[in-house]
C-alpha cells in the first residue's frame, strides 16, 4: 500500500506538476486514510476498499473534531488516489465515486485598506539590503498578486522590469505573464541594484530574486517571519497572512472597476468562481460603507 502511495506521489510531481506543499497535504491525507485502514478495517489492499469503509473513516475524522474543510481535503485526496490506482490498473473498482463532499461555509478573504496596503508597503526602512529587499518583496506582492510561493521562486530572468512585467509559474506548471506599476519596478530596481549584492555569498550562488542571509532563495517560513514583523511595526492590528496582499489586490483591482476576467488571469485562477469571491468582498465593504455614512441607513 505505501509502494502505491508512493507511485501516486510521483505521479503529481512528474505529470501533474504539484506545487511541493500540495503533495505534501496529499501524503499526509492519505497516510492517516492507509493508517486507518490496516489498523482499524484490517485491509492490506487498496482493491479490498469498499465505500462504507471510507465512509467509517471520514466519520473517524469527525469524531477526532476535524473541521468540513479537512474532510472536504480528505476526501479530495482519497478520491484522487482511487481515480490514479484504477487509471494505472492497479485496482479493479474506484469505491470514492459515491462519497460527497460536505458543504463549505466560504469564509470571505481578509483584506487590508488602501490606507493599511500604504502604511505596510511604506513600513520597510531602505536604509540597509533588508529594508530594500522586504519593500521590494511587498510591493511586488501587492503589484501583482501573486501567490507567496511563487514569489520565492522567481528567478532573476524572470523579472522585466524595462518592459514591466514579471514571468510566474504558478499552481500546474502554468506560466502566467503579470504587468508591474511603476512603484515596484522603482522598488524592485532599488533592490537589485544595491540590496541584492549584500545577500549573495561567495560561497552560495542562487539566482533567485529574493535571498536569505545566507545567500539562498528565501523559503516560506524566512518571509513569514519577515512580513509578521513588518506587520507588528506598522501597528496594523488586523490578522495578515501570507495571502492578505494577494487578496487586496484582487479586491482593490475589481472596487476599481477592472475586469474580473482580466483578474482571473492575473490571479491564475482555473476557475472564475474563485475569483468571483472577491465581488462579495467588494459588496461586503459597501454594505459598511453604506451603514456608517448614509444618515438613514
Amino acid at each position: 500500500m505505501d509502494d502505491q502511495i508512493r507511485d501516486f506521489t510521483h505521479f503529481l510531481i512528474v505529470e501533474k506538476g504539484l506545487a511541493q506543499n500540495t503533495i505534501v497535504s496529499y501524503e499526509r491525507d492519505l497516510k492517516s486514510y492507509t493508517q486507518y485502514l490496516k489498523k482499524v478495517e484490517q485491509l492490506d489492499s487498496f482493491n479490498d476498499v469498499q465505500r462504507i469503509h471510507i465512509v467509517h473513516f471520514l466519520g473517524h475524522l469527525k469524531e477526532q473534531g476535524k473541521s468540513s474543510r479537512t474532510l472536504a481535503r480528505h476526501i479530495a485526496s482519497i478520491r484522487a488516489f482511487h481515480q490514479f490506482l484504477l487509471r494505472e490498473k492497479a485496482s479493479v473498482h474506484d469505491p470514492s465515486v459515491h462519497i460527497e463532499t460536505p458543504q463549505l461555509e466560504r469564509s470571505l478573504p481578509k483584506v487590508l485598506s488602501l490606507e493599511e496596503v500604504e502604511i505596510l508597503l511604506d513600513t520597510p526602512k531602505t536604509s540597509d539590503h533588508y529594508g530594500l529587499r522586504d519593500k521590494a518583496m511587498l510591493e511586488l506582492l501587492y503589484a501583482t498578486g501573486i501567490r507567496v510561493s511563487e514569489l520565492i521562486r522567481l528567478q532573476m530572468e524572470d523579472v522585466h522590469l524595462t518592459m514591466g512585467f514579471v514571468r510566474c509559474i504558478g499552481k500546474g506548471n502554468k506560466e502566467r505573464i503579470i504587468p508591474i506599476g511603476k512603484t515596484a519596478v522603482h522598488a524592485l530596481e532599488r533592490y537589485i541594484d544595491k540590496g541584492r549584492s549584500h545577500f549573495i555569498s561567495k560561497k552560495q550562488q542562487d539566482n533567485a530574486l529574493f535571498l536569505n542571509h545566507h545567500g539562498r532563495q528565501l523559503t516560506r517560513q524566512g518571509f513569514w517571519k519577515i512580513l509578521k514583523k513588518i506587520v507588528r511595526e506598522a501597528g496594523i492590528e488586523k490578522e495578515l497572512t501570507p495571502h492578505t496582499l494577494r487578496h487586496s489586490f484582487a479586491t482593490h483591482l475589481l472596487e476599481n472597476g477592472a475586469d474580473i476576467r482580466a483578474v482571473q488571469e492575473m490571479l491564475g485562477h482555473a476557475d472564475i468562481s474563485t475569483t468571483q469571491i472577491y465581488t462579495h468582498v467588494t459588496k461586503t465593504r459597501l454594505k459598511d460603507v453604506y451603514s456608517q455614512f448614509h444618515p438613514r441607513a
